[in-house]
C-alpha cells in the first residue's frame, strides 16, 4: 500500500466500518496464518495489516537477496533489512492507529508479553481485541515450511511451535471467551469437520467486527471527530 493511500485511509478515520476494532493473528511457521488472513473468516473485513513479512520480502527481493535462504534471513545483511521492514511497519501501524482504523495484527504468538503490552495500549485508546488462533501439528508445520518460498530450520519451526502451544491457554485468558478463536487448519475444507470450525470462527468474528464500539474512549473519540467534521462541513458551504 501507497503512502497516500494509507493516508487517504485515514482520513476516514470516523467512517471506517471496522473502526477500533484489532484482530490478533497467531500461529507457527508453517500454520498458514496468511491463507487464513485471505481466506472469507476476514477477508473483504476491510481490515488493514499490520505485518512487517510482506515488506521484508519486498525489501529482500529489491536487494537481490534469496527470501528463502536461511543462511541469507540470518545473515547481517539479512537482519539489518529485516529491521528496516520493522521500523516501516510501525510507522505504517501509528499511522492507521492516528485514525483508529481497524487493523489485523499478524504474528507467531510467541511473545505473550508482547501481546499483552498490545492489547493494553489498544484498549486504552478504545480499541476492543479478539485473536484469531491457527493451530497445526508440528508435524503439518514442518511439512508446510518445507513447501514456503522462505524455509526456516526444522529446530526453528520445532522451537517457534513449542512456543506458540505453550501460549494458547493464556491467549484464551488474555482475550477471553467469544474473543478467541482457534482455527484447525490441519487439512482441507473437504473434512466436514473442519468446514464446520471455519463456519464458526468466521461467524463470530463477523459478529465481533459488527458490533459498535462500546468502549467509552471509543465514543468519546468518536463524539469528537464528528463534531470537527461537521464543523468543517459548516466552512465548506
Amino acid at each position: 500500500m501507497r503512502v497516500n493511500e494509507i493516508i487517504g485511509s485515514v482520513e476516514e478515520g470516523v467512517d471506517d466500518p471496522n473502526i477500533f476494532k484489532a484482530v490478533f493473528m497467531a500461529g507457527g511457521p508453517g500454520s498458514g496464518k496468511s491463507r487464513i488472513a485471505n481466506s472469507p473468516i476476514l477477508k473483504g473485513g476491510g481490515l488493514r495489516p499490520v505485518n512487517s513479512d510482506d515488506v521484508y520480502e519486498y525489501k529482500m527481493k529489491k536487494a537481490g537477496l534469496d527470501y528463502g535462504d536461511p543462511d541469507v534471513i540470518y545473515s547481517d545483511q539479512g537482519q539489518e533489512i529485516r529491521n528496516r521492514a520493522k521500523e516501516v511497519t510501525a510507522k505504517r501501524e501509528q499511522m492507521y492507529l492516528d485514525g483508529r482504523l481497524g487493523i489485523i495484527i499478524d504474528g507467531t504468538g510467541r511473545n505473550l508479553d508482547k501481546i499483552s503490552g498490545a492489547v493494553e495500549k489498544l484498549t486504552q485508546m478504545g480499541y476492543s481485541c479478539m485473536m484469531v488462533f491457527v493451530n497445526t501439528s508440528l508435524d503439518i508445520a514442518q511439512e508446510r515450511n518445507l513447501n514456503r518460498e522462505r524455509t526456516l530450520k526444522p529446530e526453528e519451526v520445532e522451537r517457534m511451535w513449542n512456543d506458540v502451544q505453550t501460549n494458547m491457554m493464556k491467549f484464551q485468558q488474555l482475550f477471553g471467551k467469544g474473543k478467541f478463536q482457534i482455527v484447525d487448519n490441519n487439512g482441507g475444507l473437504e473434512d466436514p469437520e473442519r468446514k464446520k470450525n471455519f463456519d464458526k470462527v468466521q461467524k463470530n468474528v463477523t459478529a465481533f467486527l459488527s458490533r459498535p464500539p462500546s468502549n467509552p474512549h471509543a465514543k468519546k473519540w468518536i463524539q469528537n471527530q464528528r463534531r470537527l467534521k461537521n464543523a468543517q462541513n459548516q466552512q465548506e458551504k
